[in-house]
């Protein structure tokens, strides 16, 4: 029966463990699979050493970014925007107000919110609706948008 080898998974592995794990795998499963396709590494000291300074770098990274996320999100909380919009009778909206038109709104204030990060139920009446941003992992925003009839 072959020996059991010690790797590090580089990525998340269905019932065998997490990225930046150190498993116990058989020989022929390492050698075989995980080394050739890149999903694991030998667990020699060098290498988990190396592992362990990316993983350190990569938080830091994150944390970074999540700073920048927060300091955006605080002031994005205080932003009011107004869409204006052609209605017909009964104050129904011709279309809807989308994320990119809140997007467009945004920029033109000087933020820079992917239309694809904004959650908002469908706007298509006029008033004021809450407009949330999800800026980061666990950093999100909510604003208000104000939808006003366009003046013909």
């Amino acid at each position: 029966m072959g020996k059991a080898l010690h790797v590090i998974l580089q990525r998340d592995v269905l019932k065998l463990g997490k990225g930046g794990e150190v498993v116990k795998v058989s020989a022929g499963y390492a050698r075989n699979f995980l080394l050739p396709q890149g999903i694991a590494l030998p667990a020699s000291e060098g290498n988990v050493a190396r592992f362990e300074h990316q993983k350190k770098i990569a938080a830091e990274k994150a944390a970074k970014l999540r700073a920048e996320a927060q300091g955006q999100a605080a002031k994005l909380s205080a932003v009011e925007l107004s869409v204006a919009r052609t209605v017909g009778a009964e104050g129904k909206l011709y279309g809807s107000v989308t994320t990119r038109d809140i997007e467009a709104a945004l920029k033109g204030k000087g933020f820079n919110v992917d239309h694809k990060k904004l959650r908002v139920d469908h706007i298509r009446a006029l008033g004021t609706y809450e407009v949330s941003a999800h800026l980061a992992p666990e950093v999100n925003a909510t604003f208000r948008v104000t939808v006003v009839a366009a003046e013909k």
